[in-house]
C-alpha cells in the first residue's frame, strides 16, 4: 500500500494504526465496496492542523480510472490514480507544487473527507485532526523497579508499596520542557518525570524524548484499577493511563525510617548525653 516513492514513507504509519477501516459510501456493497484509508503525519493515524496528509482507497470497481478527494480540512482536492494498470488501489501522488495538507486556519476536530469518481460518491471518512506540534506520546508506562519495564499497552499490575519507575517518550516534546508532572491516586504526592532520566528497561531508539521518575506505590493502596495522568506540553496536553493494581503490599524494612526524621534527633540527643556522662565520670575520677 502507499507503494509510489513519495508515498512510501506512510507505509510505517498505517502498519503502527492498523487498519484505518472508514464508512463506505451509501448504495457501497458493505463487505466488498470501496474503503477510504489515511495517514497522518504520525505514528497512530493523527493528522495536525497545518500537517500533510496521505490517502488510499481499495476495492474501486474494474475500470476507474480516477478519484478525488476532498474536505473542508484539507487546503486542496486530493487526485489519487490507480496504483498500476487495471489496480483496484488507488493512491496519492504528490506532484511538484502541490498542497496536500491540513489547512492551516482550522481549529481542531473532526471534519468529514469524501471521496468521488466522475462525480459520484464512493467512500467517505471522518478524520480527527489535532492542534499542531501536538505531544506524540508513544510510551507512558509504570513498572517495577526490579524487573523490565511493560511495553505500552501491556496488561500488568503493580503491588501496594512496590518501588516503581514511570516512564513516558514524547515523539513531539514542548520547547524548553525539561519536566513533567504526574499525579495518581497511586503516589502520596506528585511524581516528577525528568527529560533523559535513562534506565534499562527503556531504551528509545525512534528518536522520541524521555521522560522518567521513581516513586512508591502506597502500602495501603486497595486492589483495582487507578488513573495515572500526565500534564504535558506546557499544560495545554492531558495524557492519562489506567494502571492495574494487585497482589499483597510489599513489605518494608523499617531501618530507613527509625533513621530518618525525628528518630535521628533523638539518637543525636542520647550520644550527646552519653559523652557528657564520660566527661563527668572522668573528672571525678581525677
Amino acid at each position: 500500500m502507499f507503494s509510489p516513492p513519495s508515498l512510501r514513507r506512510w507505509v510505517p504509519v498505517l502498519a503502527a494504526a492498523g487498519a484505518l477501516v472508514l464508512s463506505a459510501a451509501p448504495g457501497a456493497a458493505a463487505a466488498g465496496g470501496p474503503h477510504l484509508l489515511y495517514a497522518g503525519a504520525v505514528p497512530g493515524a493523527r493528522i495536525e492542523v497545518n500537517g500533510p496528509v496521505a490517502f488510499d482507497i481499495v476495492g474501486m470497481p474494474a475500470g476507474t480510472d480516477e478519484v478525488t478527494v476532498t474536505s473542508p480540512a484539507l487546503v486542496e482536492p486530493v487526485p489519487l490514480t490507480p496504483l498500476r494498470k487495471g489496480s483496484v488501489e488507488f493512491v496519492q501522488t504528490d506532484a511538484p507544487g502541490t498542497r496536500h495538507r491540513i489547512r492551516g486556519d482550522i481549529a481542531p476536530g473532526t471534519y468529514p473527507v469524501t471521496a468521488t469518481s466522475h462525480g459520484r460518491t464512493v467512500a467517505t471518512a471522518r478524520i480527527p485532526v489535532v492542534a499542531e506540534g501536538s505531544a506524540m506520546i508513544g510510551r507512558f508506562v509504570i513498572g517495577d523497579a526490579k524487573r523490565p519495564l511493560p511495553a505500552e499497552g501491556d496488561r500488568s499490575a503493580v503491588r501496594p508499596g512496590s518501588d516503581v519507575i514511570v516512564v513516558l517518550t514524547d515523539g513531539q516534546p514542548a520547547a524548553g520542557e525539561t519536566s513533567l508532572t504526574v499525579k495518581s491516586p497511586l503516589f502520596d504526592g506528585p511524581l516528577t518525570l525528568r527529560k533523559g532520566e535513562d534506565d534499562p528497561g527503556c531504551k528509545c531508539d525512534d528518536g522520541s524524548t524521555l521522560y522518567g521518575g521513581h516513586t512508591t506505590v502506597r502500602d495501603d493502596i486497595p486492589a483495582g484499577r487507578y488513573p495515572m495522568t500526565v500534564v504535558s506540553h506546557h499544560g495545554q496536553e492531558t495524557t492519562t493511563r489506567q494502571v492495574t493494581v494487585a497482589g499483597p503490599p510489599v513489605p518494608h524494612s523499617r531501618l530507613p525510617w527509625l533513621l530518618g526524621g525525628g528518630a535521628a534527633v533523638a539518637l543525636v540527643v542520647l550520644a550527646s548525653i552519653a559523652v557528657r556522662r564520660g566527661r563527668r565520670k572522668r573528672r571525678a575520677a581525677a
